[in-house]
C-alpha cells in the first residue's frame, strides 16, 4: 500500500482575509515535498487552480522544481483538470519530467470541481463531460501508441504524428480521480486505468458500492485483477494532541471552506460539520498518529485500498505546522500503517 501526500497549494491568509505571497508559498512547497522525499513517503501530488486562494495554476512547474531537490518519492499530479487542457501538451510536460526523475512522474487527470479554467482556456461549460471523455480517450491513446492517427469534436485532428519526449519505459503512469460519479469509474474501468476517489465529505463507507463498481469495471473490460489499483484522497491534519491539533486547525480549515462555499451558495461552515468528520466514520483525518493510524486500516480493510492520500493544505495552515504534520504522518503514521497492512 502508497501512503503519501497532496496538495493544492492554498495560500496563507492575512488576518484581513486577503491571500499572501505566492512566491513564499512556493518556495514552502519546495521544502515540504523536499522533507516527504526524506522521510521516505511514497508519492507527492498537487492540484491545478486558478483562483486568488491557491498558488499552483499549473502543476508541471512545481513538480520539475521538486524534481531537483528529491531522489525517491513519486511526484504528480492532484489533478490536472484534462477537460480544460490539451493532452499532447500534458503528456509532453509529465513525459519531460519522468525523463528528468527516471520514471518518477505520475499524473492524475480529473474532470474538475471548480471551473475557472473553462472561460480562462477557451471551454464551454455545457460541453463539461464531451471534453473529459474526449480527452481522456486521446490521453490514453498518446501513452499507447507512437506516432498516432486520431481525430475527434474539441481538438485538431493528429495523422501520423510523433508526440515527444517520450516517458520513461514508453509509459507514462496516469490516474483517474473521481468525486463519485459512476460515469468517471466507468471511464477509468474501460481503459484500465487506476482510480483515486476524493472522499471530503460524509461518511467513507457510503462510497463502498462505487468501489465494488469500479473494480466490477475493470475486470469486466478484461484487464488483469492484479494491475487493479485504487486509492482514496481525504483531508488529513496532524498533530501531538488530536483535540488540540483540531482546535487549532478549526478556523483555518472553516475559512477556506467558507471562501469555496461563498462561490457555489453554501451556508456558512460549523463546528458540529468538523466535528462529525473527525470520529471513525467521518471523511477527516485531523489529530494524532494514534487515531490516524486506526482510521487508514479501517478504510483499507473496507476498499482494498492500494493507495492512501492524506491532503494535508486546506486552508494554508502555516509552513512549521504543514512541516510537523508531514513528519507525524512520515515517521509514525505511515510505517505503522505499512506494518500491519504486510502482517
Amino acid at each position: 500500500m502508497e501512503l503519501g501526500i497532496s496538495m493544492f497549494g492554498d495560500n496563507h491568509h492575512g488576518s484581513d482575509g486577503k491571500p499572501g505571497s505566492v512566491g513564499q508559498r512556493l518556495r514552502e512547497l519546495i521544502e515540504e515535498v523536499k522533507l516527504m522525499d526524506e522521510l521516505g513517503l511514497d508519492f507527492f501530488g498537487i492540484g491545478e487552480h486558478h483562483r486568488p486562494d491557491y498558488a499552483v495554476s499549473v502543476p508541471e512547474i512545481l513538480l520539475a522544481a521538486a524534481a531537483t531537490v528529491t531522489k525517491n518519492i513519486k511526484l504528480g499530479s492532484a489533478v490536472n483538470v484534462l477537460s480544460s487542457s490539451d493532452p499532447v501538451r500534458i503528456y509532453q510536460s509529465f513525459a519531460m519530467i519522468d525523463q528528468l526523475t527516471n520514471g518518477r512522474a505520475e499524473l492524475v487527470a480529473g474532470r474538475g470541481s471548480f471551473i475557472e479554467s473553462f472561460p480562462l482556456y477557451g471551454y464551454k461549460l455545457e460541453d463539461y463531460d464531451e471534453l473529459f471523455d474526449e480527452k481522456l480517450h486521446l490521453l490514453h491513446q498518446i501513452n499507447t501508441e507512437n506516432p498516432i492517427t486520431w481525430k475527434g469534436k474539441h481538438r485538431a485532428a493528429l495523422r501520423d504524428q510523433e508526440i515527444l519526449p517520450r516517458a520513461v519505459n514508453d509509459h507514462l503512469d496516469i490516474w483517474v480521480a473521481v468525486g463519485g460519479t459512476p460515469e468517471s469509474v466507468i471511464r477509468a474501468g474501460k481503459l484500465g486505468l487506476p482510480v483515486i476517489f476524493a472522499i471530503i465529505g460524509g461518511n467513507p463507507a457510503q462510497f463502498q458500492p462505487l468501489f465494488e463498481y469500479s473494480k466490477k469495471v475493470h475486470d469486466h473490460y478484461g484487464h488483469d485483477a492484479a494491475s487493479y489499483r485504487v486509492g482514496v484522497h481525504m483531508h488529513a491534519f496532524f498533530g501531538d494532541e488530536s483535540k488540540a491539533t483540531a482546535d487549532a486547525y478549526y478556523p483555518v480549515y472553516a475559512a477556506q471552506m467558507n471562501r469555496v462555499g461563498s462561490s457555489r451558495g453554501w451556508p456558512p461552515y460549523q463546528r458540529d460539520q468538523f466535528d462529525a468528520g473527525l470520529g471513525k466514520k467521518g471523511h477527516l483525518l485531523i489529530g494524532d498518529a494514534s487515531e490516524a493510524i486506526e482510521k487508514i486500516l479501517y478504510l483499507q480493510e473496507m476498499f482494498g485500498l492500494t493507495r492512501f492520500s492524506a491532503h494535508m493544505d486546506v486552508g494554508g495552515p502555516s509552513h512549521e505546522s504543514l512541516m510537523k504534520s508531514i513528519e507525524i504522518f512520515g515517521t509514525q503514521i505511515a510505517p505503522a500503517v505499512k506494518k500491519a497492512v504486510g502482517a
